[in-house]
């Protein structure tokens, strides 16, 4: 998920005390993570790296984690606590209450275009893009089938007066009108499907006698009819319902490809048969983390927030844990 070039959404902090660089930096991978699952309809899991994953110079590092379609995992964003590290390194201070200049807590954070190629192979198919409403630069698009010139007026003002309807409550620049004449209806479809625009809406002659319109979901690929004078709801609600079944279908997948590892060869089994994530005791040893890493490509994706962990064996050792981790093979 490496271009040549890529852009980054990314903050730098500065801070009088290690508690307030601490509050940062688990705020922001809070927004990072409210974004994902929000507007991305992306489900991450949210945690602390471990010391050799972390982020070099970083006191802790914290990162979402996501599932794809593959059963690989991605980092999707991270936030790193820099302690006073790069502070004294580069000699940033502050002017204290007791008038001393001492050195800064800072914290680094970022997202990179990396996630839209979390976001397309989370969601898409054979066909091309599926995209969740909120972030898709076109919502709707509405299709008039011109046969003839006889209902070309007429299919295009009920086109236009949809589009006027639902940009009443939509983004204007977020509804088009598909009207070209040097396409074929089908053509047309499967643009606006490669595109992954959420809702497509079908106005055809066999559509103005019924008075109703095709309505199609990008997502589960089937449409309905509906009345005319019920489109423009029955589309706005329908955005919201693509957005949140997004979502749930891939926490659904990402819990069903998610599982727990009692024993090292349960978990070198359980990559070998169905790969995904492996929720497993670990000792906290660097070592134990790296030999799993080298006969099995896992790596530990994060060590989740747990208010109350629970205790075990870590799987290779046989050494107490405090908690279990979450492991999986990733790009």
């Amino acid at each position: 998920l490496r271009t040549t070039e890529f852009l980054w959404q990314e903050g730098h902090t500065a801070h009088a005390t290690y508690d307030e660089a601490e509050h940062e930096a688990r705020t922001i991978l809070e927004v990072y993570r409210k974004f994902a699952e929000d507007f991305m309809a992306i489900p991450v899991i949210p945690g602390m790296k471990s010391d050799s994953e972390k982020f070099a110079g970083a006191h802790h590092t914290y990162s979402i984690e996501a599932m794809m379609q593959d059963g690989k995992a991605l980092q999707a964003g991270t936030s790193h606590n820099l302690g006073q590290n790069f502070a004294k390194a580069f000699d940033i201070t502050y002017l204290d209450r007791n008038n001393q200049q001492v050195p800064v807590w800072t914290t680094s954070w970022g997202v990179s275009t990396r996630m839209i190629g979390g976001l397309i192979m989370t969601h898409s198919d054979d066909d091309g893009l599926v995209l969740p409403p909120k972030i898709a630069p076109v919502q709707v698009v509405i299709i008039p089938i011109i046969t003839s010139d006889e209902n070309k007026a007429q299919l295009l003002e009920v086109a236009e007066n949809l589009r006027s309807e639902l940009s009443s409550t939509l983004d204007p620049l977020q509804i088009k009108v598909d009207d070209r004449d040097n396409l074929r209806p089908a053509e047309k479809f499967f643009h606006w499907i490669q595109q992954g625009v959420p809702v497509r809406v079908e106005i055809g002659p066999k559509d103005l006698q019924k008075n109703a319109a095709m309505v199609a979901r990008r997502d589960l690929r089937d449409k309905q009819s509906v009345p005319f004078a019920g489109v423009a709801d029955h589309v706005i609600q329908l955005l919201d319902t693509i957005q949140s079944d997004m979502l749930e279908r891939a926490r659904n997948y990402r819990d069903e490809q998610t599982r727990t590892a009692k024993s090292y060869d349960e978990f070198k089994q359980i990559l070998a048969s169905s790969g995904g994530f492996i929720w497993a005791h670990w000792n906290g040893s660097a070592e134990v983390e790296d030999q799993i890493k080298t006969e099995t490509k896992a790596t530990i994706r994060c060590i989740p927030f747990a208010d109350n962990p629970e205790p075990g064996t870590c799987i290779v050792s046989g050494e107490p844990s405090t908690q279990e981790v979450l492991f999986g093979i990733a790009y």
